[in-house]
């Protein structure tokens, strides 16, 4: 805000959660944004694009414009509650490719497990902003990824990519209903953060955490979500504007 002095200064620029705030302006009917505005904003002017990769995975895009890193999950979870991105495509990036490549390298972070946290593995895992305990053990609210990994875990991460990575998704709820389900169920569902490296638990939720999951499940289910919003005409002008493909959709 101008009133702050605009303190904060953070550009919406990919790849992150943000995307989908692009494909909103340009599909306004009467306000809509020109494509060299999602160039040089989101798309970093093509900088966006990584030829890195993960236990052999390729990242396809560099998360907040670090190249080779991994972001916590919810990028690839927030925009794409409606914006589906299986087959779709800009001069850029393959976004079904870079969604569902982030939960297997998230997956395999876990089973490599490089800090040795007690607790991770294939069943386990999934690191994104949540809840947290601080090193002090303290408790706070932190962006899980690799690069900043406390040994929580997160059940919003691997639940809300149930359309990414359904084997390890589902493997992730049997873990917490079948094998842990009066520890780390509560009233609402999975609580919001855990660590078995620490006997840690918040028996508490977070909205913005709790809110990708159901839409996400549908997905998977049934794209209903997926359809109902890439299907609005306004959308899908908006996505062709910018330079969008989309073999699931026909433009």
């Amino acid at each position: 805000s101008p009133n702050y002095d605009f303190q904060m200064n953070l550009k919406i620029q990919g790849y992150d959660e943000t995307i989908i705030t692009y494909i909103l302006a340009a599909a306004s009917p009467n306000y809509s944004i020109d494509k060299t505005v999602y160039q040089q904003g989101w798309a970093r002017n093509g900088s966006i694009k990584t030829s890195a990769s993960q236990y052999g995975i390729p990242l396809v895009v560099n998360h907040s414009g670090a190249n080779g890193t991994v972001g916590p999950m919810f990028f690839s979870h927030y925009s794409f509650l409606g914006l589906d991105p299986r087959g779709l495509t800009d001069e850029y990036a393959n976004y079904g490719d870079a969604t569902r490549n982030h939960a297997k390298i998230m997956n395999q972070y876990a089973i490599a497990n490089p800090k040795n946290w007690t607790g991770y593995s294939a069943k386990n895992w999934g690191l994104t902003a949540s809840y947290s305990r601080n090193s002090d053990g303290t408790t706070g609210y932190s962006a899980h990824q690799p690069t900043n990994d406390l040994g929580v875990i997160s059940p919003t991460a691997a639940i809300s990519s149930m359309p990414y990575t359904p084997i390890e998704s589902m493997n992730y709820l049997r873990f917490l209903y079948n094998d842990n389900y009066a520890k780390y169920i509560g009233v609402a569902g999975p609580y919001d953060a855990y660590s078995v490296h620490f006997n840690w638990l918040t028996p508490r939720y977070l909205a913005i955490d709790q809110g990708p999951i159901s839409p996400m499940i549908e997905n998977h289910k049934s794209a209903f979500l997926w359809n109902l919003f890439m299907n609005a005409p306004d959308i899908k002008q908006g996505l062709i504007k910018l330079g969008f493909h989309s073999t699931q959709y026909g433009f």
